[in-house]
């Protein structure tokens, strides 16, 4: 059996030249990040809750909501909070129902069934309504 992918120490580079050179950096991460699905696969036991396909698509989904970021330097930034989430993640600062809370739930790959309002009184459909939050 091969060893399981380890997370290079990959710094992001303070400064990124260009747009293009920002890019491919994205990309790299990207990658960095999808070969260590296996390896967060088995430190959290994820196995019986999501697939590393949807795992994969929760990591393209993060990086497409930044999509519309066109300076380098916000861009940079964007990547050094990721390799850092990465980080932590590999290196097992989280605990598994962070994870899922995160990535499994809160994007979208697990349904919400019920309506948030289903079951108020409408005391409290009022107080949420009002001005006084």
């Amino acid at each position: 059996m091969a060893a399981p992918f380890t997370l290079r120490k990959i710094g992001v580079q303070p400064n990124s030249a260009n747009l293009t050179e920002a890019r491919r950096r994205v990309f790299d991460f990207f990658r960095a990040a999808c070969r260590s699905i296996p390896t967060i696969m088995d430190i959290y036991n994820l196995q019986d809750v999501v697939a590393p396909s949807q795992l994969r698509f929760a990591i393209s989904a993060q990086i497409r909501n930044n999509a519309h970021v066109t300076d380098p330097k916000v861009i940079d930034l964007l990547l050094f909070k990721g390799m850092e989430e990465l980080t932590d993640i590999v290196d097992h600062a989280k605990q598994r129902h962070h994870i899922i809370g995160q990535y499994v739930v809160g994007e979208g790959l697990v349904q919400n069934t019920g309506s948030k309002d289903q079951g108020k009184s409408d005391f409290l459909k009022n107080f949420y309504t009002s001005n006084y939050f």
